[in-house]
């Protein structure tokens, strides 16, 4: 197994440091914060797929593994809530589809679409796979639609209030696509990782 931990640092440093570029240019208006929550989704991603390359197993401390998901949600705030100070918010969109609608009309930059699509979709992926793993026996439909529904709307709500976001509805929506991609690729991850 350290063979297999060695092979995915490397390969993820390496993949990293490759695509540092690209991505300093296109989010050096965010906060700084961006650059290690990328480092860190690039890293488990790349993690993963050595595990399954190497058909390994990773065990994790469960206790490890909630101070990773609580240090990911307090890098999220910090991305959502304290953006640079020259940036004007206070917005509002509540009809569903319009932002995403925008993003495909060819008005937006492609490149700006598609960050903002792939960032609200894939920024929460994790929480629906956390959701799921943390779980001792599966939660109910209910409770896996209300709780993320419940958490983005006050996260977007407050974005608004505090005028350190905009509160749109597709923002809402493409967030809860992303827990629900995170609850359907849990059954592979189980297949690679082990909570203790």
């Amino acid at each position: 197994m350290k063979k297999t931990n060695l092979i995915a640092w490397i390969l993820s440093q390496a993949l990293f440091l490759l695509i540092l570029p690209f991505i300093l240019d296109l989010f050096h208006y965010l906060h700084l914060i961006v650059y290690a929550v990328i480092w860190v989704c690039l890293t488990i991603i790349v993690f993963y797929y050595v595990y399954v390359w190497r058909n390994e197993r990773l065990i994790l401390s469960k206790s490890f593994f909630i101070g990773g998901i609580i240090l990911y949600s307090i890098c999220l705030v910090i991305l959502l809530f304290f953006r640079p100070s020259n940036q004007e918010y206070g917005t509002y969109n509540l009809i569903p589809f319009e932002t995403i609608r925008l993003y495909f009309s060819g008005v937006v930059s492609p490149l700006v679409a598609i960050y903002n699509l792939a960032a609200n979709v894939g920024l929460f992926v994790p929480f629906g796979v956390a959701l799921l793993l943390l779980c001792e026996k599966r939660p109910s439909i209910t409770f896996m639609v209300v709780v993320p529904l419940l958490s983005i709307g006050l996260i977007e709500g407050m974005q608004y209030i505090t005028r350190r976001g905009s509160l749109d509805i597709d923002d809402l929506i493409l967030n809860l696509f992303g827990v629900g991609m995170g609850y359907a690729i849990t059954p592979f991850v189980r297949r690679r990782l082990l909570l203790k």
